[in-house]
C-alpha cells in the first residue's frame, strides 16, 4: 500500500510541461462571409497506424486521402548523423491532397419507405499491403472496403504512321505504301508508363446486417474482423466476408416500450483481439470477453460513474450518455467522452473514473436553450495522445480543449480551429483537494457561463466535433465545418 502511494507521488511530482500548440496547415479553408455547402461539411477524421496517412469524410460521401510528405523527405535525406548535423531544426509535420473518391451515394430503402443519407459516420485504416491502402467507411446503413493503390499511367506513342496520310485516297490518289517503304518498315506502337496515380477501388460492401444506423466501425488487432454497431446491436464481421456477419450483441427488449438504453459507441481493445468496450446512453461502459459466449449479453466489467447525491433533473440521464470512447495505444486506459465532460478510466479498477475533465461545466444553466435547439444532442468526439499523456475533444464556437491526463498534470488549454489556435488559449488551477490526490480524480474545466476563455459568447452553429490525435507526434486535425486544420506542439 505504501509503496503504492509512494509510486502514484513520485510519478505525480513530475508531470510532462506543457505543449505550446502552433498552427500547421489548413485544407479547404473559406474566406469571411462564404457560405458552406452541407455536403462539404466533414464528418469524419482518422490517421492510419503509421501517422502517414490522413483520411477525412464527408456529408456527400466523399473520402478524401492526405499523405505526409516531410516524413518521405526525412526518410530519403541521407544518414541520421547528416541529420543532426543540419542547422535548420526539423520542419513541422506537412500533409498535401493525395486523392478523393465517392465512398457512398443517397440510396431510398423501398421496404421501409426511408431514404438513406450518403453522409460518411465513421472511416478506419486497415492494414497495408503490396503497397497498397485499405480503409473501411461506413454511412447509416452500409460499410464498404476500399484499397487505394498507386497506378502508372500507360500512353501508346512511338508510331510511324503519318496521321496525315491513311491508307486510302490521298488527294484524289490511292495510297498503296503504308506506311512509306512499305510493310517491312512499319514498327509496332510501344506502350510507356507515365506519372502514377492513386486509384480507388471498392473490394467489398457489407450490406443489409443493421435495422438501425451505425454509429461505430472499430477494426480488431488480429487484422481479419472488425465490429459494427447500431443503436442496439453490435455485428462480427470478416473482411473476405461481406455476405454473413455474426451478432454479438443485442439489447433490444422482447418489448420496445421497455428499451431503456441504446449504444453508441463500440472499440476493439487495440491488442486483445477478444476484448472490446462499448458505451451506452446511460453514461455507462461494458467491456465484453468474445471468449466467453457467442453472444455476449452479459459483460466482464461495467465502469459507470458512482449515482451522485441529490435530485435528478429532466437533462440528467441526456447529458450522461456517452457519445465517444477511445482506447489508449496500450488499452490499459480508456476514455469517454460525455456531453458535459471527459473521462479518463483504468479498464483494472471499475470503481468510477480515475479523472474527470470538465468541458462544458459552464453550459449548465444553458440546458434548458440547448435542448430546445437540439444541441444537447451534440455528439463530441474525443482522442488520446499515442504516448497516453494527453486527450482532447471539442466545443463550440470552434473550439478544442487539451487536457493532461498522466498523475500530477495540470495542464489545460482551449484553442480556436483557426490559423492563430492560441487566441482562445487559458489555463485553469486544479482543484486542491487530499481526498482527489490520493485517487487521481481531478476535475479541470472553466466555470464561467455560455463563454469561453477570453469571456467571448460562444456560437452554438460551430461546433467542433471531429478530431484526430496523430499516432506518434503531438499533432492533432480537426473539423471546422469543410476545413481541415492542422496542429502541432
Amino acid at each position: 500500500m505504501n509503496g503504492d502511494d509512494e509510486e502514484v507521488v513520485a510519478a505525480s511530482a513530475d508531470p510532462s510541461p506543457p505543449l505550446e500548440w502552433r498552427f500547421s496547415q489548413v485544407f479547404g479553408e473559406r474566406s469571411a462571409g462564404e457560405e458552406v455547402h452541407e455536403v462539404d461539411v466533414i464528418s469524419a477524421i482518422e490517421f492510419d497506424n503509421s501517422g502517414d496517412h490522413l483520411a477525412t469524410g464527408d456529408r456527400g460521401g466523399r473520402v478524401v486521402l492526405f499523405e505526409r510528405t516531410d516524413a518521405k523527405n526525412l526518410h530519403s535525406s541521407g544518414a541520421r548523423k547528416d541529420l543532426e548535423e543540419t542547422d535548420y531544426p526539423l520542419r513541422h509535420p506537412e500533409f498535401r491532397y493525395k486523392t478523393e473518391f465517392q465512398s457512398h451515394d443517397p440510396e431510398f430503402d423501398y421496404l421501409k419507405s426511408l431514404e438513406i443519407e450518403e453522409k460518411i459516420n465513421k472511416i478506419r485504416w486497415c492494414q497495408t499491403a503490396n503497397g497498397a491502402l485499405f480503409l473501411l467507411s461506413t454511412n447509416d446503413k452500409t460499410i464498404k472496403f476500399w484499397k487505394v493503390q498507386d497506378k502508372k499511367i500507360k500512353k501508346v506513342c512511338d508510331i510511324n504512321s503519318d496521321p496525315s496520310r491513311t491508307a486510302g485516297n490521298v488527294n484524289g490518289e490511292v495510297n498503296s505504301s503504308f506506311p512509306p517503304g512499305g510493310i517491312s518498315s512499319l514498327r509496332l506502337p510501344v506502350v510507356t508508363s507515365h506519372e502514377s496515380s492513386p486509384v480507388a477501388r471498392c473490394r467489398r460492401v457489407y450490406s443489409h446486417a443493421h435495422d438501425y444506423h451505425i454509429n461505430s466501425i472499430s477494426n480488431n488487432s488480429d487484422g481479419e474482423t472488425f465490429i459494427s454497431a447500431d443503436d442496439l446491436r453490435i455485428n462480427l464481421w470478416n473482411l473476405e466476408i461481406s455476405n454473413q456477419s455474426f451478432n454479438i450483441v443485442d439489447v433490444k427488449p422482447e418489448k420496445m416500450e421497455d428499451l431503456s438504453e441504446v449504444i453508441t459507441s463500440a472499440e476493439f481493445h487495440p491488442t486483445h483481439c477478444n476484448m472490446l468496450a462499448y458505451s451506452s446512453s446511460k453514461g455507462s461502459i461494458r467491456l465484453i470477453d468474445l471468449r466467453q459466449s457467442a453472444l455476449c449479453d452479459s459483460h466482464s466489467k461495467l465502469f459507470e460513474e458512482p449515482e451522485a447525491a441529490g435530485p435528478k433533473s429532466f437533462f440528467t440521464e441526456i447529458i450522461a450518455s456517452v457519445s465517444d470512447i477511445k482506447f489508449a495505444k496500450d488499452g490499459r486506459y480508456l476514455l469517454s467522452r460525455d456531453y458535459m465532460t471527459l473521462k479518463l478510466w483504468d479498464i483494472n479498477m471499475d470503481s468510477g473514473p480515475v479523472a474527470t475533465f470538465q468541458v462544458h461545466e459552464h453550459l449548465k444553466p444553458k440546458l434548458c436553450d440547448l435542448y430546445e435547439n437540439d444541441s444537447i444532442f451534440d455528439k463530441f468526439e474525443c482522442c488520446i495522445s499515442g504516448n497516453g499523456l494527453r486527450a482532447a475533444t471539442g466545443s463550440y464556437s470552434n473550439l478544442f480543449r487539451v487536457f493532461g491526463v498522466s498523475p500530477g498534470s495540470t495542464e489545460t488549454a482551449t484553442l480556436e480551429a483557426s490559423r492563430n489556435p492560441m487566441s482562445r488559449r487559458h489555463h485553469v488551477p486544479v482543484p486542491s483537494s487530499p481526498f482527489k490526490a490520493l485517487s487521481r480524480v481531478v476535475s479541470r474545466g472553466t466555470e464561467s457561463h455560455g463563454v469561453d476563455g477570453n469571456s467571448n459568447a460562444l456560437d452554438y452553429t460551430t461546433k467542433l466535433l471531429h478530431l484526430a490525435w496523430h499516432p506518434k507526434e503531438n499533432s492533432i486535425a480537426c473539423a471546422a465545418g469543410n476545413s481541415l486544420y492542422m496542429y502541432y506542439a
